[in-house]
């Protein structure tokens, strides 16, 4: 199996270029919460990851946000595929190194502004603090600088 990651910072366009590619995809929107924004991957690697690669069916519980406060939902099923997209902030992290086979960068010079349009105008403070993490993130990571494909949007 073949893993292809689409980071960036978030609002760039991530979810948007990787439904062009028409693959599964599991976006890591699925696991992170504004309190918990890259710990839980984990749950992503034992819970999708390895068993993929071992040709089993992944399996993880994605966030529910209905109630407003995210909570685990219901359970989603990866089944096994030749080639899989990991999207969202952190999906190219240096610890996906070994599994990546691709690693592609989304970037856009308004995504702040675009991921307010996303969200919704209440979700601006959260998406500020949000951002600043993310740059920290990517700077200490070099995610861009490893990336094998820089997309502009």
């Amino acid at each position: 199996m073949r893993i292809i990651a689409i980071d960036g910072p978030s609002g760039a366009g991530k979810s948007s270029y990787a439904a062009t590619l028409g693959l599964p995809i599991v976006p890591t929107d699925h696991f992170a919460t504004w309190d918990d924004p890259v710990a839980w991957w984990p749950r992503l690697v034992d819970g999708v990851i390895k068993p993929l690669l071992r040709g089993e069916p992944g399996r993880y519980r994605r966030m529910d946000w209905s109630g407003g406060v995210p909570a685990l939902g219901p359970e989603v099923v990866v089944e096994p595929t030749e080639v899989l997209v990991v999207e969202g902030v952190s999906a190219g992290r240096r610890a996906a190194t070994p599994w990546l086979s691709q690693l592609v960068w989304v970037e856009a010079k308004d995504a702040l502004e675009r991921a307010v349009a996303r969200d919704g105008e209440a979700s601006r403070a959260d998406l500020v603090r949000w951002k600043e993490f993310e740059l920290g993130w990517f700077q200490v990571d070099g995610t861009r600088e490893r990336a094998d494909l820089i997309v502009q949007r």
